[in-house]
């Protein structure tokens, strides 16, 4: 079958790989329908995540229907549409009991200490085999496959998959209460499905970029917009908050964050310094190796943005992706201001019930920020739209049998 196959830092092929086959009698194999790139894809491209092994099939984001099971499923079918949800978790142990999906102690076949298992992702993410793919093995298919009514279609179920499900986590996660200023940085496909969520749940949202693009279709949500390369962020902050500051802040961009490239916050010279350190601290491997995937300038502004335009006593969320070996944060600033940070990886199978209702009832309209559909053997080209950001290049879907 044809996949999207991880070669090295910024090399990635369409590849003839052997089909998926049931490894355990909890598994079922999905003909995926539908796939998509996700900016966490472009983490492992760009070498900003790494651990990455060559052959690993990317793509964490799938829709499709059930070709076969395990001789222990009992609730998914042969047949089924469904979605398959970006994190695994075995719904048995004592994290996923507690809808912390995520943190399964037993989906990482390295070990409960592990982290999260999921689709299309380093060795230390559980090696599964990814979603970019004519086929996936899904593990306990029970509870990791979702059944899509049939009011849903495709394009609205692949955005289910990752980019809404964990929009939604970091609105949770910022704990927003009716009437906050809710600050969302980051107007890509997660950042517009964290201003819907936090618009649904009350918030007064205010979005950060810098992509005229993203901006507006941001700003059509009905949202206060600040592009960064245009005006001082915590001053626009303050000013649309009464001088308080937001209460709730969401950082839905991660370690490929990008400096302002014009206007007052513009680094000099020594903030340009500063950046080249961390660069090469975190990740230095995408300075060396990338190629035409180039690893964002600027890998602390957002959580230096995001603690400085918090209001005391407010909430972060950060869902955006930073590698383990980051270690940059204004941690004495957040101290002080007795901020509560809440971050990590969607517990995605936890919100499925809501979403699906959302969804069907109009509330949540995940299909509007799809902007292209290709055929997989196109995804190189997208894959490369899509990092340079092009105008329009929201979220691509990828049609496995294209």
């Amino acid at each position: 079958m044809k996949a999207v196959v991880f070669h090295a830092i910024g090399d990635i092929r369409v590849d003839d790989v052997p089909e998926p086959v049931i490894e355990h009698p909890k598994d079922a194999i999905v003909r995926l329908t539908a796939s998509a790139i996700c900016g966490t894809d472009l983490h492992f491209v760009r070498g900003t995540f790494s651990d990455m092994k060559k052959g690993q099939i990317l793509g964490h984001e799938g829709v499709g229907v059930v070709e076969a099971v395990g001789p222990e499923v009992r609730d998914i079918e042969v047949g089924q549409r469904v979605i398959i949800p970006s994190t695994i978790g075995c719904g048995e142990c004592q994290f996923c009991t507690k809808g912390f999906y995520a943190q399964c102690d037993n989906a990482n076949p390295l070990g409960k200490r592990a982290g999260t298992a999921f689709y299309g992702g380093p060795e230390g993410g559980g090696g599964y085999k990814g979603l970019q793919a004519e086929k996936a093995r899904c593990a306990w298919a029970d509870v990791n496959l979702v059944p899509i009514p049939d009011a849903i279609s495709d394009d609205q179920a692949i955005l289910m998959s990752d980019i809404l499900p964990t929009g939604w986590f970091g609105a949770d996660l910022a704990e927003i209460e009716e009437g906050d200023h809710v600050l969302v940085f980051g107007c890509g496909p997660v950042g517009q499905m964290a201003i819907a969520s936090a618009k649904l749940m009350g918030g007064k949202v205010i979005a950060v970029d810098r992509l005229p693009d993203r901006l507006a279709m941001a700003r059509n949500q009905g949202v206060e917009v600040i592009n960064f390369d245009e005006v001082d962020v915590p001053d626009a902050v303050l000013k649309l908050t009464d001088g308080d500051g937001a209460r709730r802040v969401i950082d839905a961009v991660g370690v490929d964050a990008q400096h302002a490239h014009a206007g007052p916050d513009k680094p000099g010279l020594l903030g340009k310094a500063k950046e080249l350190v961390e660069q090469y601290a975190i990740e230095s491997a995408a300075r060396k190796f990338a190629s035409h995937f180039q690893a964002g300038d600027n890998p602390s502004q957002v959580l230096d943005w995001a603690v400085e335009c918090i209001a005391k006593a407010g909430t972060i969320a950060i869902i955006g992706v930073y590698p383990p070996g980051d270690r940059t944060f204004p941690i004495g600033m957040a101290m002080n201001k007795n901020v509560t940070l809440r971050m990590g990886n969607g517990n995605h199978r936890r919100y499925y019930d809501v979403l699906i209702e959302h969804v069907l009832a109009g509330r949540l309209d995940p299909q509007r920020i799809l902007t292209q559909t290709e055929p997989m053997t196109g995804a190189i080209d997208a894959y490369k739209a899509f990092d340079e950001r092009q105008p329009g290049w929201m979220k691509v879907e990828l049609e496995p049998a294209g």
